[in-house]
């Protein structure tokens, strides 16, 4: 295999580039339909706003170390190639095959979730009525089109979408501030701590979801060593603004002490946000808001492709699953990793669909609260690695290699135990048998435990990539895509 046909392609994106890629995998309206409605009925009600910049600051400090730790580590294996240099080869494999299983469900998640609001939404519209199994196949086949395009038509593509979501969005809050005005009660003691506001906290972590991903697109990065830092601070920086500023309008026009009770009673529909859309934007301004969310979970399941074809084919370019994932098109897409990607995708979301499942109680909660707990852990391992690794150095950088990251990995561990204590809330289920996905982890890490010592005994060479290929060490990028080894700082 030459390396044109395993190589990503080298220079394809800018900061811009990767915040769209980013961005579109937050969905921005699907986040405030969905999630921030949820966290409001079931969080901190009226408190809600602050949750989510609470949530933006601790991933900021984290953000601190990872900047730091990114500028020495050029790799599409993202958080978990962070693992294997600051807890040793077993803990990245472990944290490469949750982070595997994380986004692959996810993709089978946005194949329930497009399907069903384009079944509902277009059948409401214009009569036309089509089973949610074929919408959503029709999705993930188009997004496997895109994604074999290359990453940079991906990133165009999320970009036009981005723009008509947080369009939408600013309007909404423009007229909520212009008809009612915001109400700062929003972040007084007495808001903040209503309700639960460690659930407020852990379904607002939710709406972050697709940050860590800046560093799986790092190999396809222009000047990765300046653009990833760059990209993440931006990326969590503009998913806080929307989400906290939106949800700020949503608890003024309902009245930030009835919040609660009014998300409450429009759980069942989810239909908050539109409801207070037709009052505020008015019924045409509403229905565009309906189709620009199908173009919202459109943008969601390609980027969460993109994101889940360059973990299998970084595991497969190290050989720890089978190296034709590694093979790429001539312009550095992955073209059988991405193959095998929607495939799988299609066929557990099939699955369902010949059981005669409603998708959006069976489907998507459990693909998307797996995924979700998931890539919480992914991201408190890549904490605990970037601070692992920078005090085995003795790096006397203490607040950027220590003190900040170390309160955001507090932060995070702390979301995660929240997640798999409240998994049903997570999950959106009471259902035994999602209920028991979480063990699903513990699986996969005693899978990576004995497949090290496997690979470790048996096949020394697949074993020593864990470190040479997962892990691009120390690795300067020139602005030309070019790349030359650099000696290690004497720190």
């Amino acid at each position: 295999m030459s390396d044109q046909q395993n190589a990503l392609r080298r220079g394809a994106l800018g900061v811009a580039g990767i915040v769209f890629l980013v961005l579109a995998a937050v969905a921005p309206l699907t986040g405030i339909v969905v999630v921030a409605s949820l966290a409001i009925a079931l969080g901190n009600g009226g408190g809600t706003p602050a949750s989510f910049f609470i949530v933006a600051i601790i991933l900021l400090l984290f953000a601190v170390g990872y900047a730091q730790m990114s500028k020495q580590l050029v790799n599409a294996g993202g958080f978990y190639a962070f693992v294997v240099k600051g807890l040793g080869r077993t803990g990245g494999l472990i944290a490469g095959l949750i982070a595997t299983l994380g986004y692959n469900f996810f993709v089978v998640g946005t194949i329930g979730t497009s399907g069903f609001f384009m079944q509902t939404i277009i059948a409401e519209l214009t009569g036309f009525d089509l089973h949610w199994y074929v919408w959503g196949l029709l999705s993930i086949i188009v997004c496997f089109v895109m994604a074999r395009t290359g990453v940079d038509f991906s990133s165009k593509v999320l970009g036009v979408s981005l723009v008509l979501e947080v369009l939408i969005l600013v309007v909404f809050d423009v007229s909520v501030l212009l008809k009612t005005g915001y109400d700062i009660s929003a972040f007084s003691p007495a808001a903040i701590f209503s309700g639960s506001l460690p659930i407020g906290l852990l379904l607002a972590a939710t709406g972050f979801l697709g940050f860590e991903a800046t560093a799986l697109f790092s190999e396809e990065a222009r000047n990765p060593l300046k653009t990833i830092p760059r990209a993440t601070y931006t990326s969590i920086i503009a998913i806080g603004v929307i989400f906290g500023v939106t949800t700020w309008a949503v608890v003024s026009a309902t009245g930030v002490a009835q919040a609660q009770q009014t998300a409450v009673d429009h759980l069942a529909n989810g239909d908050l946000i539109f409801s207070l859309a037709e009052t505020y934007l008015g019924s045409g301004m509403t229905i565009v808001m309906q189709i620009l969310l199908l173009v919202s979970l459109f943008a969601a399941m390609l980027a969460f492709h993109n994101s889940a074809t360059r973990y299998l084919y970084s595991l497969g370019r190290a050989r720890i699953l089978p190296a034709v994932l590694a093979r790429t098109r001539s312009n550095g897409a992955p073209a059988v990793a991405g193959a095998v990607q929607a495939i799988f995708a299609a066929l557990v979301a099939l699955a369902f669909a010949l059981a005669g499942l409603v998708p959006i109680v069976t489907l998507v909660p459990a693909m998307l609260g797996f995924g979700t707990l998931s890539v919480l852990i992914l991201q408190v391992l890549a904490a605990a690695s970037i601070i692992v690794w920078f005090r085995r150095r003795r790096d006397p950088r203490l607040w950027s290699t220590l003190v900040a990251p170390g309160i955001g990995f507090l932060g995070l561990l702390s979301i995660v135990l929240l997640a798999v204590f409240n998994f049903n809330i997570v999950a959106g289920s009471e259902e035994p048998a999602i209920l028991m996905l979480p063990l699903l982890l513990v699986v996969a890490a005693v899978v990576g435990v004995i497949y090290a010592a496997y690979l470790k005994r048996s096949k020394p060479a697949v074993y020593d990539a864990l470190a040479t290929d997962i892990e691009k060490f120390n690795v300067h990028v020139s602005h030309d895509g070019g790349a030359a080894h650099i000696p290690e700082p004497n720190v």
